[in-house]
């Protein structure tokens, strides 16, 4: 049985729908990452299970209770916040063991938690300091110890890593993974930012103008994405959209890509038998990391096409290189291998491997 169910649960600010009909399930011990632009409701959808602004309708399912009516302070949740929330006057100690105090626990009992939450997070040499003492990751840190040492039924993080600077948010955002992995604790976590929704998550909702698009397991929303929306918004660099139309029926179906140029790829795996039909246009959409150069190129791939480019863009990023190409005026994005040299205006030879593209019609956005 899940631990926590969203049943169609809907909310309006005035005459705005801002949650459409939301329905989520999540397992105890789970990591449940909600992803979308700005605007798209999620931080709406996480104040609606801490109790902070109550649905229009619809139902929060906490270990088989209904919470709707339940006061914040009596759902046992705890909620870690993007500005910290850390109290200026009390030290880090003094601010880890408030809530505890608050609810009476005996101080022998407080000072073994707070020394527990402590050394999880590795800040044990920070107790006797006050939050203005400290830097941003540290200040994070106590936020989480904050929550953890409550043991509460779900922790809730509404975008805890976006006032860190880029190295710092790697580093806390491996250390709220290894907390995950270390108290098996059940987690809702708010963020816009992609690449941390596919580390962290056990399951991934992605959501637009407060509905849900897809809900997956990292994997899925990455490989199989649900519509354009969704396979446009998860990965860095975006999919390549490619224009194609079907040419042929059963076993000699292919689809012709960028117009006259002369190439058609036979049709991915990742359609079901029968989807196409002749003359059917549609978007074929491929991963940079599935165009590239032979030498990178999977050798067990089973569906593989060369394509010849002019290269237009070059970005190395280190330990490979992204390279924006075009045939016949169409942009793609490839990745190769770094220690290729290219330069903008040459021609170059990639190797497409259909084995994990996906198709979608141009119509509806859906994954074919």
């Amino acid at each position: 049985m899940s631990f926590l169910q969203i049943k169609n649960l809907r909310k309006k600010i005035g005459p705005v729908e801002v949650l459409k009909g939301i329905d989520i399930e999540l397992e105890k011990g789970g990591f449940l990452v909600l992803v979308g632009p700005s605007g798209c409701g999620k931080s709406t959808l996480l104040n609606s299970i801490a109790g902070l602004l109550p649905p229009t309708s619809g139902e929060i399912v906490i270990d088989g209770q209904v919470v709707n009516d339940l006061h914040p302070s009596k759902r046992d949740i705890a909620m870690v916040f993007q500005s910290y929330a850390l109290y200026p006057n009390m030290t880090v100690e003094e601010n880890i063991a408030f809530a505890l105090e608050m609810r009476g626990v005996p101080k022998a009992e407080r000072e073994q938690a707070v020394l527990t939450a402590a050394k999880t997070l590795q800040i044990e040499h920070l107790l006797k300091r006050r939050p203005s003492q400290l830097s941003g990751g540290q200040r994070q840190r106590v936020a989480m110890g904050r929550a953890l040492v409550r043991q509460p039924r779900v922790f809730l993080f509404d975008e805890p890593l976006s006032n860190l600077d880029a190295k710092l948010r790697v580093e806390v955002r491996a250390e709220i993974k290894s907390l995950h992995q270390n108290t098996h604790a059940t987690i809702v976590y708010v963020t816009h930012d992609q690449i941390e929704a596919m580390t962290l998550a056990t399951k991934i909702v992605v959501l637009k103008e407060g509905a849900v698009q897809q809900v997956g397991t990292p994997a899925e929303i990455y490989n199989l994405p649900a519509n354009i929306f969704v396979a446009d918004f998860m990965g860095s660099p975006a999919m390549n959209m490619l224009k194609g139309e079907v040419n042929g029926s059963g076993a000699d179906q292919r689809i012709r890509l960028f117009e006259d140029a002369g190439i058609s790829v036979p049709v991915p795996s990742t359609v079901a038998p029968g989807a196409l039909k002749d003359g059917q246009s549609v978007i074929v959409g491929l991963r940079p990391e599935t165009i590239s150069d032979a030498g990178l190129t999977d050798p067990q791939a089973r569906q593989t096409t060369v394509i010849d480019g002019h290269v237009t863009m070059v970005e190395p990023t280190g330990s490979d290189t992204f390279v924006t190409a075009q045939i016949k005026g169409k942009s793609f994005t490839a990745r190769t291998r770094a220690d290729i040299v290219l330069s903008v205006g040459q021609p170059f030879q990639f190797v497409m491997n259909l084995d994990k593209a996906v198709v979608f019609d141009p119509q509806t956005t859906v994954r074919l």
